[in-house]
């Protein structure tokens, strides 16, 4: 055994000393870590894909001559879909810390392909719903495994534009939705009812490409050191060293070799095969109650902000300014592009001003934007093209912010509980915020009234504020830190 991870000098067996979070930190960026954003980030694609397309088709499913939703029935149909994502968050993550990451990769990307398949083929309310459903269980589950394994895996210094970047890649799903939904709902093309449902297996289709992606990811050696297989975290460590470059004390790089010979800090972990739910919660809701506000705080507001606006987007678009289904797809394109240039453009800062500030001015912005359209919109001085407009110019501040909750969620608690965390509080937010959302705004668009419309964004905006103030005063300052200093592993020995 390397001393990446080797017995520590005391009676007990159970006890290691690992360098290997030194290590992973000390990674220059590499192919390495382009191919595991690129095979793990690509769930927020997918995500993207089914949450563009709920929108998007929603005037199809109105005109479908076999189900024929109301606009209260798209709304139901879409809350289904964030149950499931809450409800799989839960169950997953909880398997996620017990299990590993890796086996929770293919479990909850298997559950997406085969549900968003089924949805293809729904005849009746009650089957949408809970194809749906089930469908969000998978993407919710995903959101466990996907986020801590990024975040254990990709050095310090980058950690926060990468999962920024990675969260913000939803727009690019949504763009796809947006493509898809032109092309297939056209009418001069395919027929108003086989549209939505090729729509769906689009989606299905692109899951099995990621499915095939994902064969050659590594488990989180950290995750492995914990649960008491320090040999095989030791091997993988030795295999992402022989092909990345090590950043030395005098940010020269040194090959994988002489990283192994370095005299690097070591960690003393006594190892464990589960962390029990009560020292879960004790860790969660006693020793750091103070994050935990604050990430509760956070994942409701964006939760409500975003489903609430996203969900019924083509509600607006075809009851309040007269755009035909077909067409709502060219409005979600630069919709999706101001939301992905948003983290790419900020998420730097995150890094370099730090969390607490780029938390309270996204949030703070965001919240200010909406409620200055939202009365725009209720005195009637927006188009279409306008209100999209806005829209792109809000979520470009309000995508960063939204990336921001994962990304405090995720690095502000320990190691053994970060995946079910991450779970708790996804879980969590969206049931308060994102559940309410697509129902409340769905009710309050059929009552053809702009006001109640606007009562609902100004809503949305104070919720933004909120959080903007509790980022601001609570967030911890975790940029360019080791997840280890972060939150120290409930497993780590004196």
């Amino acid at each position: 055994m390397d001393a990446a991870a080797e017995p520590a000098p005391a009676d007990d067996p159970s006890v290691v000393e690992t360098s290997i979070p030194f290590r992973l930190d000390a990674l220059r960026w590499s192919g390495f870590h382009t191919r595991v954003v690129l095979a793990l980030g690509i769930t927020w694609v997918l995500d993207g894909l089914e949450v563009t397309l709920a929108g998007a088709l929603s005037g199809a499913l109105k005109q479908s001559p076999v189900l024929h939703f109301s606009n209260f029935e798209v709304g139901f149909a879409n809350s289904c879909y964030l149950a499931g994502a809450v409800l799989g968050a839960f169950g997953f993550g909880w398997l996620t810390d017990r299990i590993g990451r890796k086996k929770l990769f293919f479990i909850t990307l298997a559950l997406y392909l085969a549900a968003t398949a089924a949805t293809a083929l729904s005849w009746s309310m009650a089957s949408y719903a809970l194809f749906r459903f089930l469908t969000g269980a998978g993407i919710g589950g995903e959101y466990t495994a996907i986020n801590s394994t990024i975040q254990e895996l990709v050095p310090a210094r980058y950690r926060g534009w990468t999962d920024l970047v990675i969260n913000g890649s939803f727009w690019i799903g949504a763009a796809l939705g947006a493509a898809s939904a032109i092309v297939l709902l056209d009418p001069n093309w395919i027929g108003v009812d086989l549209g939505w449902r090729l729509a769906y297996l689009t989606g299905a289709c692109l899951g099995l490409v990621v499915f095939v992606m994902r064969i050659w990811i590594p488990e989180s050696p950290r995750w492995l050191i914990i649960h008491g297989h320090p040999d095989q975290a030791d091997a993988i460590m030795r295999g992402i060293e022989s092909s990345v470059a090590v950043q030395a004390p005098d940010r020269s790089p040194v090959d994988g070799e002489a990283a192994r010979q370095r005299a690097w800090p070591k960690l003393r972990i006594r190892m464990r095969d589960h962390t029990p739910l009560s020292e879960v919660a004790h860790t969660l809701f006693k020793v750091y109650r103070e994050r935990s506000l604050v990430g509760l705080v956070l994942m409701i507001a964006q939760a409500f902000f975003y489903n609430a606006i996203f969900f019924t987007f083509a509600l607006v678009l075809t009851d309040f300014y007269g755009i035909p289904a077909s067409q709502v797809g060219w409005y979600i394109l630069p919709f999706a592009a101001g939301n992905f240039m948003g983290p790419l453009v900020l998420g730097r800062l995150f890094d370099t001003l730090g969390r607490r500030p780029m938390i309270a001015f996204t949030y703070g912005i965001s919240g200010i934007l909406l409620a200055l359209s939202g009365y725009l919109f209720e005195i009637g001085v927006l188009n279409a093209t306008t209100q999209t407009i806005a829209w792109m110019v809000i979520f470009f501040c309000a995508s960063p912010a939204a990336s921001a909750a994962y990304l405090t969620v995720s690095e502000n608690f320990p190691l053994e509980i970060r995946a079910l965390a991450i779970a708790v509080f996804y879980a969590v937010g969206t049931g308060i915020g994102g559940l309410a959302g697509p129902i409340l705004f769905g009710a309050l668009i059929d009552t053809g009234s702009r006001g109640s419309v606007f009562t609902g964004y100004l809503f949305g905006a104070l919720l933004m504020m909120v959080a903007a103030a509790v980022g601001w005063r609570y967030a911890v300052a975790a940029e360019r830190r080791p997840l280890e200093a972060v939150a120290p592993p409930l497993a780590s020995v004196e």
